[in-house]
């Protein structure tokens, strides 16, 4: 009998990445390990600006950044980092899964 053949697994989307880098990035930072966001930055050779643009996706609700991080990529269409980063800016997690949900179906 053969084996069976392995599923092919699409890389995750984009934005799953970030938002799962920018719990990296800040799990350094909380450890110790690399001493500040500007230190960060210059060791990641971007911006403070866009470092900052990376991490601000840790404001998201916990439910919205669960559903980004288990997105399929075929869902991905209404989904982006700008989008999500606007939606972060809203400090209440209540509004903030009505504004995802709003993103979602538009």
């Amino acid at each position: 009998m053969a084996e069976p053949t392995p599923e092919l697994k699409c890389p995750p989307p984009c934005i799953a990445r970030l938002v799962a880098l920018a719990h990296k990035l800040d799990r350094l930072v909380r450890s110790g390990t690399i001493a500040d966001y500007g230190e960060l930055a210059r060791l990641g050779h971007i911006s403070p600006a866009r470092l900052c643009q990376i991490i601000v996706l840790l404001h998201l609700a916990p439910s919205i950044q669960e559903y980004v991080l288990f997105l399929a990529p075929a869902d991905t269409r209404f989904v982006t980092e700008l989008g999500l980063r606007r939606i972060a800016r809203e400090p209440r997690w209540d509004r903030q899964r009505k504004l995802f949900e709003q993103l979602l179906h538009n």
